[in-house]
């Protein structure tokens, strides 16, 4: 899938999405943070992508949808849909390899520090632990499978993976299901 497809496929589902709560109650607020941020991703990747800088319109995609997901399993929005980073490589012209290399590299880095600077915000008893937990996890699939396309010579799944897993640690702090105990400045806050 190109990048442009990507960005097509991305804009048709969030013209699907609505917030899931009730206005004016608590969790609403968190659903709008939620949607504004993969509202911006869309945006920001598409202005990348027609830049000419496949490498931010990469990165930017899947840390969008990234968020889109995680507000969908946190119940935030709606519908509950889920879009992954896909197995098929994306093309990065020759001429980006270098920015492609760098970019991945720090966003491995980035997300492996990230992910033991927060710990569980709810009470242990509470249901939205569980909920943290499996946000927590989901990074760190993420992450795994991000090493492993490195590994395997595929720097641009590799930096999908990495920035996709971010921002389901970046959701479930604004959501409050997760405090920062480390580096305040590795999250989007």
């Amino acid at each position: 899938m190109t990048l442009e497809e990507q960005g097509a496929l991305y804009l048709a589902a969030l013209r699907r999405t609505r917030i899931a709560v009730p206005e004016g109650t608590l969790l609403y607020r968190a659903a709008e943070e939620v949607l504004e941020m993969a509202v911006a991703y869309q945006s920001d990747g598409m202005a990348f992508l027609r830049a000419g800088d496949h490498v931010n319109a990469l990165a930017g995609f899947a840390y969008g949808l990234g968020w889109l997901d995680a507000g969908s399993r946190l119940g935030l929005l709606l519908p509950l849909a889920a879009h992954p980073p896909g197995g098929a490589g994306v093309y990065i012209p020759e001429a980006l390899a270098a920015r492609l290399d760098e970019k991945t590299h720090r966003y491995r880095r980035m997300l492996q520090s990230a992910l033991p600077a927060i710990e569980v915000g709810p009470d242990e008893a509470s249901p939205l632990s569980c909920g943290a937990e499996e946000l927590r996890s989901t990074a760190r699939c993420w992450y795994t499978d991000g090493v492993n396309r490195l590994d395997a010579g595929d720097p641009a799944g590799a930096l999908a993976r990495f920035s996709y897993g971010y921002a389901w640690l970046d959701a479930g702090i604004r959501a409050g299901l997760f405090r920062i105990t480390g580096e305040r400045g590795l999250f989007t806050v």
